[in-house]
């Protein structure tokens, strides 16, 4: 299945309508006294954090300030996810709300897009049950918003675009406005192949479809100049890049030329995939110096069984292989990992081998999530008679677990000293800003000479289930 490749002939005449708004609202802006203002909202992942920094680009090419709520925006734009049914509800929730708003300021515009409105029975709900919605387009869209916002302010009464190609589209050049700060969203790849049978995300944002690399080693050199030094790729499964390039490159040839660059930050990567992981890309980490020696690695069961009704393509010993692996290669490998506790099907005896499994190998960080029905997905047809309190009680026995661990790891800090990136302040007077080590931890320090936005070594003095605390050396 081909991708599209968005010519930028095509980003050009996104430019034109951008260009049109902005001209629009520099009158609007001469009779109200201000600039007019737009509100973003995200939810889901780092992923759909990144595509709202591109709307929140095109937006300020378009005029807009950064309002602070809906309520003091003309253009709100609600980022939406489908992976579990809880941010489905909320996003609803939320666009419920803004009936209000519209009903006291008919000339707002809202806008919904969005893996959630990628499927295909919730077009046909937002036009029936919420009315307030002026502009609705999903992940294959996004990069014709400006065009589809136009079309709504200059008289078209509803927008919709929720059509495109399965296989997916790569549109390069289009603006991105980020917060600031030290951390930044680097997307490598769009899509994904793998359809493991819970989730929805094959359906809802296409094929895997990998960026040239030089546009990708542009994007972080300008990053770097930009002043961002905690950098994360992001792909559903970055494990799977440049299969899809006619350029014979792999995610660790890419890792090998995005080290290269100069400048002093750190690179980690979102997600892998077991079944894609390989010793090459280890021996990669291991010897790439801004390579963050952090990997989250999503297991998420410890039964074979499961992971085969999952459709994961690895088995547990494979995992363990894998692990120990990158654990030989990387000695102070930060580990983290997603799990799915509940899934159709699972007996006791499944259950106690993810637990088994996570006692065994010992995580920095574990992401638990109780099983989350998905329409569409192959999962959702599978016979499921377990009570869910007995889910539940698993849930809070493996987190039990989990914690047990993790303490055992945090304590073992105790003393050291760490290289870490200051990148905020913390609630506590003792150690009143946070950082981060290069595996990912949570460091509260203090100290002399500790600034935002700079590296610093800390020794720690203290430890806890969540967070490390230190001292600037």
């Amino acid at each position: 299945m081909q991708k599209t490749v968005v010519s930028q002939e095509q980003i050009a005449h996104q430019y034109e309508y951008m260009q049109f708004i902005a001209r629009m609202n520099a009158q609007k802006a001469e009779v109200c006294g201000h600039k007019l203002r737009a509100f973003t909202q995200t939810f889901g992942c780092q992923q759909n954090e990144a595509d709202t920094q591109r709307i929140a680009g095109m937006l300020d090419e378009m005029g807009y300030e950064k309002a602070e709520s809906a309520q003091q925006a003309d253009v709100i734009v609600i980022n939406t996810c489908a992976v579990r049914e809880h941010a489905e509800s909320r996003a609803l929730g939320n666009v419920g709300a803004l009936s209000h708003l519209k009903k006291a300021r008919p000339d707002v515009t809202i806008c919904l897009c969005g893996c959630m409105v990628q499927q295909e029975h919730i077009p046909e709900k937002i036009k029936k049950s919420y009315p307030q919605v002026d502009v609705v387009f999903g992940t294959h869209a996004l990069w014709r918003f400006p065009e589809l916002l136009y079309r709504r302010l200059t008289g078209d009464k509803r927008v919709f675009d929720t059509s495109g190609d399965a296989a997916g589209y790569i549109a390069e050049g289009l603006p991105v406005l980020r917060d600031g700060g030290t951390k930044a969203w680097l997307s490598i790849m769009y899509g994904c192949n793998n359809f493991c049978t819970y989730c929805i995300v094959p359906y809802v944002r296409g094929r895997e479809r990998s960026r040239d690399p030089q546009q990708i080693v542009h994007e972080l050199e300008q990053l770097v100049a930009e002043g961002y030094k905690d950098i994360t790729l992001l792909g559903q499964n970055v494990n799977s890049y440049g299969k899809d390039l006619d350029t014979p490159i792999d995610f660790s040839d890419l890792l090998v030329r995005l080290n290269a660059v100069p400048g002093d930050f750190l690179l980690r990567f979102m997600t892998s995939h077991p079944k894609d992981a390989s010793h090459k890309l280890f021996d990669t980490m291991a010897a790439c110096d801004k390579v963050a020696k952090q990997l989250h690695l999503p297991f998420q069961s410890g039964s074979d069984a499961i992971l085969k009704r999952m459709n994961r393509g690895y088995t547990a010993a494979h995992y363990r292989e894998l692990i120990a692996y990158a654990r030989d290669k990387m000695p102070d490998l930060t580990l983290s990992s997603d799990i799915i506790v509940g899934f159709p099907g699972e007996t006791e005896q499944d259950f106690e081998q993810t637990r088994a499994l996570v006692d065994e190998i010992g995580f920095d960080m574990l992401y638990t999530f109780l099983y989350s029905k998905r329409s569409g997905t192959p999962a959702a047809s599978m016979p499921d008679d377990t009570p869910h309190e007995v889910k539940q009680e698993r849930f809070e026995r493996l987190l039990r677990t989990q914690d047990e661990r993790v303490q055992a790891r945090q304590d073992a800090y105790a003393g050291k000293c760490l290289r870490v990136l200051v990148d905020g302040t913390s609630k506590g007077t003792e150690y009143p800003l946070t950082a981060r080590t290069e595996g990912g931890l949570l460091v509260c320090c203090a100290g002399d000479g500790l600034k935002i936005g700079e590296f610093a070594q800390v020794r720690i003095e203290k430890t806890s289930l969540r967070c490390l605390f230190g001292r600037s050396v």
